[in-house]
């Protein structure tokens, strides 16, 4: 049976992690509808069946191309939405080493070892220079 299946599933999408993060999302709002009830509830449920459907159409597409295309938009998005908090992450366990000052002409933001006094900062992107205390 599983090579029967294995067999069938071959040259499809199967599951990406876009078709993930649309599973999570689904489950989220199924709990969510069931705690809303009402109308909205039952529009909730409404979406919430039409995104299985998609989850579905994506896994057992045999477009791969295009559904490449859509697993890398999507991974795209979330590099750029996260990479955010992975900067502000490696900023808090760097905080005691070092000092992180903000370019004022070009927005650039700068890292300086700490305990160093007033010095002289040179932007590196731009090549502006201004004074800080570290």
């Amino acid at each position: 049976m599983r090579e029967r299946l294995a067999r069938w599933m071959a040259g499809r999408n199967g599951v990406d992690q876009l078709n993930n993060f649309l599973l999570a999302l689904d489950v989220l709002l199924a709990v969510l509808a069931s705690l809303i009830g009402g109308a909205l509830g039952r529009v909730l449920y409404t979406v919430v069946l039409a995104l299985l459907v998609l989850i579905y159409v994506r896994m057992f597409s045999r477009n791969l191309l295009r559904r490449s295309q859509e697993n890398g938009r999507y991974l795209q998005l979330k590099h750029r939405f996260l990479g955010r908090f992975r900067l502000l992450k490696e900023r808090w366990v760097q905080r005691r080493d070092y000092k992180f000052f903000t370019c004022p002409a070009c927005r650039t933001t700068l890292r300086v070892p700490k305990g160093r006094g007033k010095i002289r900062i040179v932007c590196r992107k731009c090549g502006n220079s201004f004074t800080g205390k570290s």
